[in-house]
């Protein structure tokens, strides 16, 4: 039978989020059911509660960066065990048969990802999957993905969506050693890419609005630093990286950016803006076998690939922890990017 657990929801998109009791399902023969201890607050998530994309279904509980502890097992669960800390990203489920799946990148699932929330249930639990703002969850074990014990668990939870986003392009790219990478945006996600492209060995450079950031830019792995709004900054950073990682998810000129590598280098986009980007440049890709790309999250094994190097190389992303009672201020203070550089939620604060 199902089981009820406090939430936190966004009711319509002008509404605040605020309480919600939701049912979560009893293990199946391959689910494993958690108590969820800390989730991170997405970018997504607002998007997604304001319905700035135009799909939302509510109530819509949204998180998707969530880690936890293992309550009980299904019968056929044979990777995890009562009391283990584990992770839940921005899927829960696939197809499973598509050739993209068969890859293991059931996050470009050609019948469609189930979301962590959002999507279908097709479970029947509820009309669509709620997410992490809640305190326990149930998912197919090959969802599940095995947390580090080196990691801190409230740190470790973005790298579920903040971390796994930046780390698929940097891998696909194969950055490494002699690579030179530039990565666009200090964020949630800027952040992540930072760590992870100088732990991989790769020569970076942040390019950023605000010269304010420059010291926290090179403690977190930034080389060099370039002021985006700087045309001399700009002009002697053309034709000098192999690869671009752009985690700005607000609409902007793209062609600057584009100037900036190499021949054959290539930019990936990983933020997802409310509006469209303004046209591109084509003779600048033609000119020097340019590319241009996008990348969606990753798969269940690059995701549990991510976590394992995270935890060699002791990296979790820095955060503000908040009760869940202080989510629709932290919503605003996102706006302003008033963060460093992720809020995790505490889900203690639910169930007390």
């Amino acid at each position: 039978m199902p089981t009820t657990h406090a939430a936190y929801a966004a009711p319509a998109a002008t509404s605040p989020l605020g309480p919600l009791s939701i049912r979560r399902r009893e293990p199946g023969p391959t689910d494993v059911a958690m108590e969820i201890l800390f989730c991170g607050v997405c970018h997504s998530d607002l998007h997604f509660a304001r319905n700035e994309w135009g799909f939302t279904v509510y109530p819509c509980v949204p998180g998707h960066e969530i880690v936890g502890r293992v309550t009980a097992v299904g019968t056929k669960v044979s990777r995890f065990k009562v009391g283990q800390t584990v992770a839940v990203g921005c899927m829960v489920d696939s197809c499973r048969e598509c050739a993209s799946c068969r890859d293991g990148l059931e996050n470009y699932c050609e019948k469609g990802s189930t979301f962590t929330y959002n999507s279908p249930d097709k479970f029947g639990t509820g009309p669509h999957t709620f997410g992490g703002y809640s305190t326990a969850m149930t998912v197919d074990q090959a969802f599940v993905l095995s947390v580090p014990e080196s990691l801190d668990p409230a740190g470790a939870a973005p790298l579920l969506c903040a971390g796994i986003t930046t780390y698929s392009p940097l891998r696909h790219w194969k950055v490494g050693r002699g690579t030179r990478v530039g990565v666009v945006g200090l964020g949630g996600l800027g952040h992540m890419a930072l760590k992870l492209a100088h732990a991989m060995g790769a020569e970076v450079t942040l390019f950023t609005t605000s010269p304010g950031k420059a010291a926290d830019a090179r403690r977190l792995g930034a080389h060099n630093i370039v002021i985006s709004r700087d045309e001399a900054q700009m002009s002697k950073a053309a034709n000098s990286l192999d690869f671009i990682v752009n985690t700005v998810s607000a609409s902007h000129d793209l062609n600057p950016f584009m100037n900036c590598l190499r021949r054959d280098g290539a930019m990936c986009l990983v933020g997802a803006p409310e509006h469209p980007h303004p046209p591109i440049n084509v003779m600048g890709l033609i000119f020097q076998r340019r590319s241009l790309a996008g990348s969606l999250i990753g798969g269940i094994r690059e995701t549990q690939e991510m976590l394992d190097f995270c935890g060699t190389h002791g990296i979790v992303s820095d955060i503000e922890r908040i009760p869940m009672q202080k989510i629709n201020e932290a919503y605003e203070r996102m706006l302003k990017s008033d963060v460093r550089y992720r809020f995790v939620i505490d889900l203690a604060s639910l169930k007390g």
